[in-house]
Order: structure tokens, then C-alpha cells, then sequence
């Protein structure tokens, strides 16, 4: 049964990494004593001990003790003999080449379909999904695909904004860039605001958090989800 925790961010305002998140941490992982971290998207170009460093300190506030990735000889095994796995977020582009490149997209998504409990923040949420194209980051390497985990049956945009009244900026809103990927993609895309994020056991979808999350489909308005079990399709 899948276990997930997906975040769209790490950090809100005025709090410290995961801060917000660790209430529901500490009981999402209540019987994991080490984890894993996959440091791969490196926001602002940091290394992956100092990304690994970040983790660790969060977690070691619930005495859950944390191993980056890159410190095992073979990735493949790190994964597969997980009790628990973290991917942070930082740049998709970068996230999803590295986890081509090391060959370890597709023992992800088994182990995540085995029931290992996942936390994906960020880029680490939109991987989640079944492709990576609604992310807002910059193209910054060019991975071998866009495809990602299909954990869940749609697409998420993290950090979702909403257009700000008389705002005097003229670049594109998130929700018109949205509506360009459906012209040419039917993958309904979950806008999911600030310090919200979903849980998944099994089958079974929620959102959880404050806030309501922005519903995006092709050929049909977008619409408001509120709290609670979700039906996407």
C-alpha cells in the first residue's frame, strides 16, 4: 500500500526547514529509525553533504537518523533496502536527470508502490506525478525523459500562486502556463499552495493543510478542492 507525504514546500514563512511538516512526520514515520535522503536537485547549487547536512538536523528532532544517497556504493541497493525515503526539493530538471543517471527511477517507483513511506518536497513532490512538466523551474540540464513516478494519477504544480489583484507584473500567471500545458496534455494538474500538501494511503488521496488546492483540467474551468479525501481523475 502506498505510504506518501507529498509537500509543496519545505519551508514557510517565518519557520524552519520542515518545521511546519514535523507534527505530521512524527507520526507518518513513527516506526522508521533511519531514512534516506535523495539530495539530487540541489537548490542554489548545494552540494549534497551540506543538502544531506539540512536533513539530518530537521529529523534528528523525531530521532530519525539520515543517510544522503550519494554515501552509498550503489544507489539501487540504498533504495530498495529503505525503511523510509526523503527527496528534497531544489531543481526538477536536475532531480529527474540525476535519477535517470543513476538508473534508480524505476526502483523508486516499485519500492513506493511497496508501501515505503515517502516524503517528496517540492521538486521531490513533483516527481510524484505522472510527468514532471508542470514544475516551475528553469530547464537547467536536459534529463532522457520528463516521465516520473506516476504515484498518483495527476500532475502537481508546487508552490502554486494565485494572481495577485492590481499587481502591476506582466509575465505569465501559473495558471496560464497551466493552460498552455493542457492544449497539447490531458494530465489533470493540482496547483497546491503553501504549507499544504497530500497524503496518499493506498488508493486513497487527501489534502491536508489549510488551504484549498487549485483543480486544473483540460476543457473545463479550474476549480477549488478543499480539505479532505480527493477524487481526481
Amino acid at each position: 500500500m502506498k505510504k506518501l507525504i507529498i509537500a509543496s514546500t519545505s519551508t514557510i514563512h517565518g519557520s524552519g526547514y520542515l518545521e511546519y511538516l514535523m507534527p505530521t512526520l512524527a507520526v507518518f514515520f513513527a516506526d522508521v529509525k533511519n531514512l534516506l535522503f535523495i539530495p539530487y536537485a540541489r537548490p542554489s547549487g548545494i552540494s549534497y553533504d551540506d543538502y544531506t547536512a539540512i536533513a539530518k538536523k530537521a529529523f534528528a528532532k523525531i530521532a530519525i537518523d539520515v543517510k544522503g544517497i550519494h554515501e552509498f556504493e550503489n544507489p539501487k541497493v540504498a533504495i530498495q533496502n529503505a525503511e523510509a525515503i526523503f527527496t528534497g526539493g531544489g531543481n526538477t530538471f536536475e532531480l529527474v536527470n540525476q535519477l535517470y543517471k543513476n538508473d534508480v527511477i524505476t526502483v523508486l517507483k516499485e519500492v513506493l508502490n511497496n508501501g515505503i513511506p515517502y516524503l517528496g518536497t517540492s521538486a521531490g513532490s513533483n516527481i510524484c506525478g505522472i510527468n514532471m512538466m508542470n514544475t516551475n523551474d528553469m530547464p537547467i540540464v536536459y534529463p532522457p525523459s520528463f516521465t516520473t513516478l506516476s504515484a498518483i494519477p495527476f500532475n502537481i504544480n508546487a508552490h502554486y500562486l494565485d494572481p495577485i489583484k492590481d499587481s502591476k507584473h506582466m509575465g505569465e500567471t501559473r495558471e496560464t502556463r497551466i493552460k498552455e500545458f493542457h492544449v497539447f496534455n490531458k494530465i489533470a494538474v493540482l496547483g497546491l499552495r503553501e504549507g499544504s500538501w497530500l497524503e496518499v494511503l493506498g488508493d486513497t488521496i487527501s489534502l491536508k493543510g489549510n488551504l484549498t488546492a487549485r483543480l486544473f483540467q483540460k476543457d473545463i474551468n479550474a476549480v477549488e478542492l478543499e480539505v479532505g479525501v480527493l477524487t481526481i481523475k
